[in-house]
């Protein structure tokens, strides 16, 4: 019967699309998203970062924040167009963070070519490698193909063209980054912004505020 096969296609149809818009449905929201595990001070100063420069030197990462404390981007991809951005807003900051006696720096997951080098007018502070990527941890959390569905991956996306910013699509840019701002000496993470999604950047304002409560390390020294 013709119209029981024109009936039986079109419920068919029918069934793909509503599963479909289900999936779609559910890649918009934060089921699927990796779960982050918030991470310690005593595993952050354990990290073994890397110097980018001809002599490269190994050292402990409690060396960026030991005095006057940090802010530290964890960058995703160097040659992401919303790395960049995220880069470009932190940066701004850096005026203020200078008054305030607190650094800004970033760790990358790989030196590929020139990709640091390009990302280096974007971002105003020092760089270095994380080579075991553990600033991406503990749990290091990936965001797969998912995010092109994603309505605010694409929202980052149109976000960070309107604003001017460009990139390539060399090196990993799977494993999610983030930003800390760390308080000196044992004063602790006052600020652990991870990235769920593509271009999830922290908010300027509150990296900021986190800033403004590290402690010198002679002061935190009296307080314990």
């Amino acid at each position: 019967d013709p119209s029981f096969f024109t009936m039986g296609m079109w419920s068919i149809g029918a069934g793909a699309l509503g599963a479909a818009a289900l999936a779609l449905l559910l890649a918009n929201t934060d089921v699927f998203l990796s779960k982050s595990q918030k991470a310690t001070l005593e595993y952050l100063e354990d990290i073994d970062l890397k110097t980018l420069g001809k002599e490269p030197r190994t050292f402990k990462a409690k060396e960026l924040w030991e005095k006057n404390g940090a802010v530290i981007m964890a960058v995703r991809r160097p040659g992401c167009f919303l790395c960049r951005e995220e880069a470009a807003d932190l940066s701004s900051l850096k005026p203020k963070l200078d008054e305030l006696g607190v650094p800004l720096y970033a760790v990358v997951k790989e030196q590929i070519r020139t990709e640091v080098q390009d990302f280096q007018p974007y971002f105003k502070g020092e760089i270095f490698l994380d080579e075991k990527k553990r600033f991406y941890g503990p749990q290091r959390r990936k965001m797969m193909f998912m995010g092109f569905v994603r309505l605010g991956v694409w929202y980052n996306f149109f976000r960070a063209r309107n604003g001017g910013f460009s990139g390539n699509l060399e090196g990993e840019g799977f494993i999610l980054g983030g930003v800390f701002v760390v308080g000196s000496g044992k004063q602790g993470i006052l600020l652990e912004h991870r990235e769920k999604e593509f271009g999830d950047k922290v908010n300027p304002v509150s990296v900021l505020e986190a800033a403004r409560k590290i402690q010198p390390q002679t002061s935190a020294a009296k307080s314990n």
